[in-house]
């Protein structure tokens, strides 16, 4: 294909524009023609000895910026990826995996109209009200169910996020907190609470911004906190809902890395503090960036007051989508 061929096949991803209203079941599934978009499971667990675990599932679907003349079933029309993570404090690191596969003869894939996203033997699938989640990785197996109790909570101006000042830096985005979690983790039962994330965009970061922090609390009174700010290159605030302020309090370094993390963080009037400080995930091998993940205890005055996570991107290089 010369320059003048590749350049006519570029693609014009369509817009994230307020107004579009969520419908479901629709908006459980995949939306193809956007650039990415990412199905994401958090939450605590306890064993049967009342020991704390951490977990993160995420699939990411992505369409390159190009449309394929191959009309061969391997062409790259969309590209599959998949983050793992356990974070047990008797390990005292996170243990994670990655896998990534183009979808081709159905070894990897995302279903329009329901959540149903596997690569390879890894899946997350909706079937009713209720997610089941299968991940056999390198060091950790988990088996697991997330009952949700509520409808999906519309995030932003109705499921219209903005992730920026210009028009197009946005996303749909809606969350499925207080899920009750059930199953198995290397086989021994496991019981707790997770929150989900669907997220879709064609534009999701400014060309001034490195990454984003963002944190999603269940909080113990039945109500749950999300709040993100995208960082600028220097470590300010590039932009921020209305209202939502973060200030580190704790920083750590990693030994593997040497990238610093503000792992202990205010967000608001919660305090947020890590299950332990070494969640640090090296996902180079399929997005291409190490970033931080971790279970938090959220205190209020130093009462606990919920369990969640906080994510932590952009510290190690700027986030490239």
């Amino acid at each position: 294909m010369n320059r003048r061929e590749f350049l006519a096949a570029a693609i014009a991803f369509p817009l994230v524009t307020p107004g579009r209203r969520l419908e479901f079941p629709r908006d459980h599934g995949a939306h193809p023609e956007f650039r990415t978009e990412w199905w994401y499971v958090t939450g605590w667990l306890r064993t049967r000895r009342n020991e704390p675990l951490g977990f993160q599932v995420t699939f990411f679907r992505s369409r390159p910026p190009f449309a394929s003349a191959n009309p061969g079933a391997l062409a790259p029309r969309q590209i599959l990826v998949a983050h793992a993570a356990l974070a047990d404090p008797k390990v005292g690191r996170l243990r994670h995996d990655q896998r990534a596969a183009r979808q081709a003869l159905g070894l990897a894939g995302a279903r329009e109209g329901t959540t149903s996203v596997w690569v390879d033997d890894w899946g997350l699938e909706l079937g009713g009200e209720r997610y089941r989640a299968r991940i056999i990785a390198r060091d950790f197996a988990l088996e697991l169910e997330f009952q949700a109790k509520h409808p999906p909570l519309a995030q932003g101006e109705g499921g219209f996020s903005r992730k920026g000042r210009r028009a197009q830096e946005a996303s749909y985005y809606y969350s499925r907190p207080h899920m009750e979690a059930s199953g198995t983790v290397n086989g021994e039962p496991v019981a707790g609470t997770a929150w989900l994330d669907h997220e879709w965009s064609s534009q999701y970061l400014a060309p001034e911004a490195a990454g984003w922090d963002w944190c999603g609390i269940n909080l113990d009174d039945g109500t749950a906190r999300m709040a993100f700010r995208m960082r600028d290159r220097h470590g300010a605030t590039h932009f921020a809902p209305p209202g939502v302020a973060f200030k580190p309090l704790r920083w750590w370094k990693s030994p593997r890395t040497g990238v610093e993390y503000p792992v202990s963080m205010q967000v608001n009037d919660l305090t947020l503090a890590p299950l332990m400080d070494d969640q640090e995930l090296d996902a180079r091998a399929s997005t291409g960036t190490i970033y931080w993940e971790g279970a938090v205890t959220a205190f209020r005055d130093k009462t606990p007051v919920g369990k969640g996570y906080l994510e932590l991107t952009g510290y190690w290089r700027p986030m490239r989508l």
